[in-house]
């Protein structure tokens, strides 16, 4: 795996619909610019050999610091690819739809539920919102929520943005109803 820079973005909301946070709603997220493994061939039926190559070491290099960066438990989480214009969307789908990078992840948030996803192919500088979800428990409302990335210089077309987020809590202000509470 080859890592062009790792970026670390954490928002902290204080105040939501006029009334104050507290604590404040912290999120992070954490995302790596790598090299795209298939980049410069053509079609490739086997993505296996480079998963098994890429995926469990970009998962291991984020988990931890996503984790660290938000500095409370992780109560949502989620993750993104984004592929350059040379690459395929399947190419980011390949490292972060499997347990190979996505149980770093669940490990490190002591979490059960699978990780909400976005992935697409783009320029440098795209906008990409990651969603999240609870760490536990998909149906719990108030932790359905998304934070907008971008990293200004990647990805190159030869390049894979992957990124993960993470919350230490629901929405701030979060007044809906479980989902239970409509069966």
């Amino acid at each position: 795996m080859n890592v062009r820079k790792i970026v670390t973005y954490v928002d902290e909301v204080v105040t939501e619909g006029g009334r104050a946070v507290s604590p404040p709603a912290r999120t992070a997220v954490v995302a790596a610019v790598i090299e795209n493994p298939w980049a410069g061939e053509d079609f490739v039926e086997d993505l296996a050999p480079l998963i098994d190559a890429t995926a469990s070491d970009v998962g291991r290099l984020l988990a931890p610091r996503v984790v660290a960066a938000l500095e409370v438990p992780v109560e949502a989480y989620g993750k993104a690819a984004v592929v350059g214009l040379d690459g395929e969307i399947e190419h980011g789908s390949a490292l972060i739809h499997t347990l190979k990078f996505g149980d770093h992840f669940r490990k490190a948030a002591d979490a059960t539920t699978l990780l909400p996803a976005v992935e697409k192919r783009a320029g440098a500088g795209t906008v990409f919102d990651i969603p999240l979800k609870h760490v536990t428990d998909a149906t719990v409302r108030s932790h359905h929520q998304s934070i907008e990335v971008r990293v200004p210089d990647a990805p190159h077309a030869h390049e894979i943005v992957i990124g993960l987020a993470a919350a230490g809590q629901g929405r701030p202000q979060a007044r809906l109803e479980p989902l239970s509470t409509e069966q």
